[in-house]
């Protein structure tokens, strides 16, 4: 069995747009491309290292694909070179229902995402790590496929952007395995997967007369 891990980077109000640079990605006029930049500290460093030095496969949406194979297969011998090599010497599964050309070495397409990671899931190998990709990895919460995140929140609010959940995740439980903050303020959390989520209910029993009237206040009015 293979988990699927997902890589977050994101701003405190969970926005994952163009972390890299302005022209990461603009759409939508998102007009802070590379905001994760200045924050970089070697904590963080460790941190992606640690993410990346375990066995992994990178799954990618559509959008990130494109970014990454302009950028990784000419970054070797530079200063992510240890990053590059790995990333380029992996399996890329991209989810993509268009004729897009997978020029990246080790590139192969999926073109039902949810039908084929739990495929994938269900094969011996490494962990399916996703980086940015946020239509994919709504697509994988909506369908319950995530076994990890490993979200790294800059201490940023960005007002909008393409966030990392919506509406569509499915309801699951999850618990703290590890968290390490770093100098400038990142928070570097690993959570994986803890059943169901769990409820209590504080309220008084028997409800009082003003809690009787509250609820059916909130009947009448939908």
């Amino acid at each position: 069995m293979r988990n699927v891990i997902v890589g977050a980077f994101v701003s405190l109000d969970g926005v994952m747009q163009a972390p890299g640079g302005p022209q990461e990605d603009p759409t939508g006029g998102f007009h802070y491309g590379g905001w994760v930049m200045p924050l970089i500290d070697e904590v963080f460093g460790e941190e992606v290292d640690r993410l990346f030095n375990q066995p992994f496969d990178l799954l990618l949406g559509r959008k990130t694909y494109e970014i990454f194979a302009a950028h990784w297969p000419y970054a070797e011998g530079g200063a992510d070179d240890g990053v590059a090599k790995a990333f380029n010497s992996t399996t890329k599964y991209v989810a993509t229902r268009k004729g897009l050309e997978l020029t990246w070495t080790g590139s192969v397409a999926l073109r039902d995402a949810a039908l084929d990671v739990t495929r994938l899931k269900r094969e011996d190998g490494p962990a399916l790590v996703t980086q940015g990709s946020t239509d994919l990895i709504r697509t994988l919460l909506a369908s319950d496929l995530v076994d990890e995140i490993r979200m790294f929140t800059f201490p940023v609010v960005l007002g909008g952007g393409k966030k990392l959940f919506d509406n569509g995740a499915r309801a699951a439980a999850f618990k703290l395995a590890s968290h390490r903050v770093s100098p400038n303020g990142i928070v570097m959390a690993q959570y994986v997967r803890d059943g169901a989520v769990k409820t209590e209910d504080y309220a008084m029993d028997p409800p009082t007369p003003a809690e009787v009237a509250r609820r059916e206040k909130m009947q009448r009015e939908g």
